[in-house]
Formats: C-alpha cells, sequence, structure tokens
C-alpha cells in the first residue's frame, strides 16, 4: 500500500499491474489517454508507459504480477 500525494512519474510495468484506489483520486495517463480513479475503483494498468498523479491525497494498493 502507498499513499500518493504527488504522483509517480513515467514509467513502464515490470507485469501486469492493477491499482487499487483504497482512498482519495488518482489519474493514471497513458499517452494521450487518463482514466480517474476514487475510492474504491480498481484500474487495470496499460502495458505501455505511464504515469500516476494523486488528484487528492490518496491510499492506494499497487499489484503487480510479474510474469
Amino acid at each position: 500500500m502507498g499513499v500518493l500525494r504527488g504522483g509517480l512519474a513515467e514509467h513502464e510495468n515490470p507485469g501486469e499491474a492493477t491499482l487499487l484506489v483504497l482512498r482519495g483520486r488518482v489519474r493514471l495517463t497513458s499517452g494521450d489517454t487518463s482514466w480517474e480513479g476514487r475510492t474504491g475503483d480498481l484500474i487495470t494498468i496499460p502495458e505501455a508507459r505511464h504515469s500516476v498523479q494523486a488528484v487528492e491525497d490518496a491510499a492506494v494498493l499497487l499489484t503487480v504480477a510479474k510474469t
């Protein structure tokens, strides 16, 4: 579990990943597409380069399945 107050700069996945928003709001951006997650949302993270920004202070659970 992590707490986001700013965000994570653009990066790649080490495997399949999801982001569960435990509290707050986040925005995941990949290329020209973005998704906003709120408390309780589960976001599937694309395999392309992406970044995550906290829209407001947020607690998230990142799960990565390395293959």
